[in-house]
């Protein structure tokens, strides 16, 4: 039975693999239709009358009209949606939306999951990754065998007795289509277990007795330690052993470089896949289709309309912004998105820059500000200096420089990854050690990506902190050729590039 569904949802993924094929070729029609088809819908919108969407006819009227938005521009008409309020920013009343870490005022930011958004851009992009990961590999099982999730938790919201809110992989898991639950583990009991100390020791000891699991998915911090614990639990030396049919890894949200040589210990073949998507909480946005390349193809024909924003733009009030037909090779652009969850002209904060035309392709350089999220926990500036004013204001500490980065997997004695801080202080704390941990803990309460990442210590270790003599930020700084009242210490990295050249001027 499993064999003939299999063969059926071949014939399926074919078909969106030829849809798939259509804007590869054509972006600009299918991106043409969405323009006006979004105007269209929510011309009767609170939002669609103030910017007189039913007048709007071309991309310049359009970008003349509706200013740039980003989360704290929209927050307070998302707020009325979350309250059962219709018509604001989509026409009806949008009972789901998808949970990330905030803005540098937030802790947390609520983006709509509506109806069509479920359906015609987050569920559709799925299909389009799986119809290209198919069409690399012929012989994929994912219709005849189990596959791996890793989703949060979703929960109703206080306020509103028909809001529901949660990670955006539990909002899609809530929402599976019926023919991909036959072939889903764990159980849907499990998978949305509120908390996740629970959730990932049920999902190891169901996943540790399956041996046809073929595909799996999820922020790679967190498999990793599934892995560690099923390993432990088998006696197993490597996932293959537990799970001789693996095939694929589907992976997104942060940079898998620093995981690629952890997973290949954990999965020693050739053979297996590494599929990169672009799956964040306002939408379905690109896929690799090249497995030989590290760029993913922008998806085009999937309820949402691009603009991009040069760099030289970003700090300006109102950027200029070019479509997608104009995009050049090799250039930093801000995402901006209109799309059928009520996001206008909404940056995300994340930075592309494109590889090729036809089809467009793309890789994720980075974001808009300074951050770290090489494990998922999307810590911003905003995030950092809270933390630190609030942990100074405990300590009497008075900081004068300092900046952070990741510590990645199997860099330190200790096997989790974590991050590492700098500073200089102009007046040091008491106790060093105690400073860490408050700061970490008050890192914790600001950021709620940072603190599931540290919930038990499971996945990242406490930030380390290196206590640096005076003036050696300057000296760096002169070193650097940035010294100067203009040139500002950078803050947070994503990379460790920073804090390896600070260090080597102490050595």
């Amino acid at each position: 039975m499993k064999w003939l569904v299999n063969e059926i949802m071949k014939i399926t993924l074919r078909y969106h693999l030829q849809r798939v094929e259509e804007y590869m070729l054509q972006p600009g029609v299918a991106q043409e239709r969405w323009f006006h088809n979004l105007l269209s819908t929510a011309q009767n919108t609170e939002f669609g009358k103030k910017y007189g969407f039913s007048e709007i006819t071309t991309p310049d009227q359009y970008a003349a009209r509706v200013p740039v938005h980003d989360y704290d521009s929209l927050k307070d008409s998302i707020n009325r949606m979350m309250h059962g309020e219709r018509d604001i920013l989509w026409p009806g009343q949008i009972q789901w939306y998808s949970k990330s870490s905030g803005t540098t005022s937030d802790k947390s930011k609520f983006i709509p999951v509506t109806p069509a958004n479920l359906e015609e851009c987050h569920l559709a992009g799925s299909w389009d990754a799986l119809a290209l990961m198919h069409d690399y590999r012929k012989d994929l099982q994912i219709f005849r065998r189990k596959n791996l999730l890793m989703p949060g938790s979703f929960s109703a919201f206080s306020e509103h007795p028909h809001t529901y809110y949660g990670d955006v992989s539990a909002v899609l898991t809530q929402h599976m289509p019926f023919i991909a639950r036959w072939f889903y583990t764990p159980d849907f009991e499990t998978a949305l277990l509120p908390n996740f100390e629970d959730k990932i020791r049920r999902v190891a000891e169901t996943c540790s007795e399956q041996d046809d699991i073929v595909m799996f998915g999820g922020v790679p911090t967190w498999i990793i330690v599934l892995f560690r614990m099923i390993l432990e639990k088998t006696g197993k030396q490597n996932m293959l052993e537990v799970w001789p049919h693996l095939q694929a890894y589907m992976h997104g949200g942060v940079g898998f470089g620093p995981y690629r040589q952890t997973f290949k210990e954990f999965i020693p073949s050739d053979d297996f896949i590494y599929q990169e998507i672009y799956n964040a909480s306002e939408g379905f946005f690109g896929a690799q289709c090249d497995f030989g390349k590290e760029d993913m193809l922008l998806l085009a024909d999937n309820g949402v309309f691009y603009e991009f924003i040069p760099m030289e733009e970003w700090e300006k009030d109102h950027p200029k912004t070019v479509l997608l037909a104009d995009v050049e090779i090799g250039k930093n652009y801000a995402v901006l998105i209109s799309a059928n969850n009520g996001l206008w002209r909404y940056q995300p904060g994340d930075t592309v820059v494109f590889t090729r035309h036809y089809p467009h392709c793309f890789r994720i350089s980075g974001r808009t500000k300074q951050f770290i999220n090489t494990f998922g926990e999307e810590v911003m500036v905003g995030d950092t200096e809270k933390a630190l004013s609030l942990t100074c204001e405990a300590t009497g500490a008075v900081v004068a420089e300092y900046t952070a980065g990741p510590v990645f997997f199997g860099q330190s004695k200790d096997s989790r990854g974590g991050h590492e801080w700098l500073i200089e202080f102009q007046k040091p704390p008491v106790n060093a050690e105690e400073f860490a941990l408050l700061l970490d803990y008050n890192l914790q309460k600001i950021n709620s990506d940072y603190e599931a990442k540290r919930y038990k210590d499971m996945a990242l270790a406490p930030l380390k902190l290196r206590v640096l003599p005076p003036d050696t930020f300057m000296r760096w700084m002169k070193e650097r050729g940035k010294f100067g009242n203009q040139n500002k210490v950078p803050r947070l990295a994503n990379h460790r590039e920073y804090i390896e050249s600070v260090l080597a001027i102490l050595r």
